[in-house]
């Protein structure tokens, strides 16, 4: 049974018995109530005063009596100017506790027969990922694991950018400035030695530019004929014309770059169940167009290029087939969505792209469901705000991107620096102070960048990541440490803390009542973050739980406990803090070390 379902019912109940008045419970809502008063659920009176035609304190009286009266589980009542605070009984607490003890996989639903597909990452590969991609793939793979906790059948898909004019300078460079260099004979990972070309392309296509002005040419002019840009340009055509030298050297030089991401997903925790190529899936959508114009979704102008008419939405006019006939973005977008519906029968399609992008996605979907596509309404973009450093915004091209190997090799240092001046591994082996800081590190930065609204712009500070104090993956990673180490313990002195060995206990200190009111929350905040596909209610939730342990073992002894139930609770209760820590930071995609 759901608690505030049941109190939510009542309530609604006393609305009718009392003031004639219906209202669905689930127009209702309850909030936990604030640690300065006395209370677990407050409900607040002041929306329904019109209805109560009464004070917020005789409003309060006459719901909280009629709530004890008819509902065993309330045990008592006070009125706060117009919030109306409900204590549980203490069997209840126990009850509760003693449900979530004996459930095998909480926060975990069952099937509910939808498959979701959720894109994410769709690198370039003509640079090595970057901080940018870190947020990105953090939080599809979290998102992703929170929709299979709510009963999904969930399909991780990688679109992959792999050609175009940027992939053509790559190669451009390569072919110049390359000298048959290698991954192997260069020592350098494959997608940085491609990305190192990138950057050459940048470098020197700047040089060939000034040259160009300072012969006389307008800026303009010397970016369009630069000898580079020029070489690029003919390459693309090449490459669309099937041009076998040109097509091999693409296949070789994104072959060193998927080797490359390879390694780079590996250590990033991320995986993939379908991979698309843009090379395939970019002459794709010409065909909906026609469909479209048939159904009158689009219209044709008089020079033969195709629109989508979206004045009716809010928004404007959007092309969808230039005049010659080639495709635009959105053009390969409504075929790839298609693709995906054709190889999955997905119901729902969630995007993990840059909020730059929310127009192209606000037009993408209104297409799709004016063509009446059975997954129209499953669209949905999960747009993220950049992240940046405290030195400032990154540029590729440049060069001074913020690298995603480099900056995870950082924050795994930092961990072993920060972790061995605070003499936290102990009696640990060369491999297992290791991997914690690998643990560590990457729990930092997962947590850093997933514990912020996805829909805003940060700023990632390394440093303050990795501490162990404050709202942080290795505060919380501690916590379950720490756990972990008194249920050793437990083991180790044969103490039985099965839910038989307190049956009788004769009530809960209010930091219990605290922390079974948090454990009993989890499913709900699993929900609701499938609900809200944001991995920071996730974060949110673990930091609050982590924090409130931590109290729990500083204000009450456990060990030294005389009484033998309350010792066995006590351990019970830390076990399934430390499973459900596991838990939550499982569904962020972050490992926690079993001891510290």
């Amino acid at each position: 049974m759901d608690i505030q379902e049941e109190i939510l019912k009542h309530i609604a109940g006393a609305f009718e018995t009392l003031y004639q008045h219906k209202v669905e419970p689930d127009k209702l809502s309850l909030q936990p109530t604030r640690k300065e008063f006395e209370g677990t659920y407050t409900f607040v009176l002041f929306p329904f005063l019109k209805v109560t035609r009464s004070s917020p304190e005789e409003a309060g009286k006459n719901i909280g009596g009629y709530l004890q009266k008819n509902l065993p589980i309330i045990s008592g009542y006070n009125i706060i100017k117009g919030f109306l605070n409900l204590s549980l009984n203490q069997n209840y607490w126990l009850d509760i506790y003693k449900s979530i003890a004996t459930e095998e996989n909480p926060g975990r639903f069952p099937s509910n027969g939808q498959k979701v597909m959720v894109e994410y990452s769709s690198p370039n590969t003509n640079k090595p990922l970057h901080l940018g991609h870190l947020r990105n793939n953090f939080l599809g793979y979290a998102v992703s694991e929170i929709l299979k906790a709510n009963g999904f059948e969930v399909i991780k898909a990688n679109l992959v950018n792999d050609r175009g004019i940027h992939i053509c300078k790559s190669m451009v460079a390569y072919g110049h400035f390359g000298n048959n260099e290698t991954p192997e004979t260069s020592g350098i990972k494959g997608d940085h030695l491609v990305g190192k070309y990138y950057v050459v392309f940048d470098q020197e296509y700047k040089k060939q530019v000034k040259e160009l002005v300072e012969q006389g040419h307008t800026e303009e002019e010397a970016k369009k004929n630069a000898p580079l840009m020029l070489a690029a340009q003919e390459m693309l055509i090449q490459w669309e014309s099937g041009n076998e030298d040109v097509v091999s050297l693409w296949k070789t030089m994104n072959g060193w770059v998927y080797k490359g991401f390879e390694e780079t997903y590996h250590k990033m925790g991320v995986d993939f169940d379908q991979y698309y190529y843009e090379s395939d899936t970019y002459l794709l959508g010409k065909d909906i167009v026609e469909e479209g114009l048939k159904k009158g979704v689009f219209f044709k102008k008089d020079n033969g290029s195709v629109w989508a008419d979206l004045s009716d939405e809010g928004l404007d006019e959007k092309l969808v087939l230039r005049a010659d006939g080639t495709s635009v973005y959105i053009t390969q977008d409504m075929g790839t969505a298609d693709l995906k519906y054709r190889d999955f029968g997905i119901d729902k399609s969630v995007y993990v792209v840059g909020n730059e992008q929310d127009y192209h996605f606000d037009v993408l979907f209104k297409i799709m469901k004016k063509l009446d596509r059975p997954y129209g309404d499953g669209l949905y973009h999960l747009s993220y705000g950049m992240v940046d450093l405290p030195s400032g915004k990154m540029k590729s091209r440049e060069g001074t991107v913020v690298d995603a190997d480099d900056l995870m090799q950082e924050m795994i240092d930092t961990a072993r620096v920060h972790t061995q001046e605070l003499g936290k591994i102990e009696g640990f082996s060369q491999e297992e102070a290791e991997a914690l800081y690998e643990t560590l590190g990457m729990g930092a930065l997962k947590y850093f960048l997933l514990k912020v609204d996805p829909k805003k712009r940060m700023l990632f500070n390394p440093q303050e990541s990795i501490e162990f104090q404050g709202n942080t993956g290795p505060f919380i990673q501690y916590t379950h440490a720490r756990i972990s180490a008194i249920i050793r313990k437990a083991k180790q002195i044969e103490l039985d803390f099965s839910p038989s060995a307190f049956t009788h206990l004769d009530g809960l200190q209010e930091i219990e009542q605290s922390l079974v009111f948090l454990l009993s929350a989890f499913p709900k905040k699993v929900r609701l973050a499938g609900e809200e596909f944001s991995p920071s209610v996730i974060a949110q939730y673990l930091f609050d739980l982590a924090k409130e342990y931590n109290r729990f073992y500083a204000e009450l002894p456990i060990f030294s406990e005389a009484k033998n139930e309350v010792q066995a609770f006590r351990v019970s209760l830390s076990y399934q803090v430390a499973k459900t820590i596991k838990s939550g930071m499982k569904l962020l995609g972050i490992n926690v070390p079993e001891k510290m």
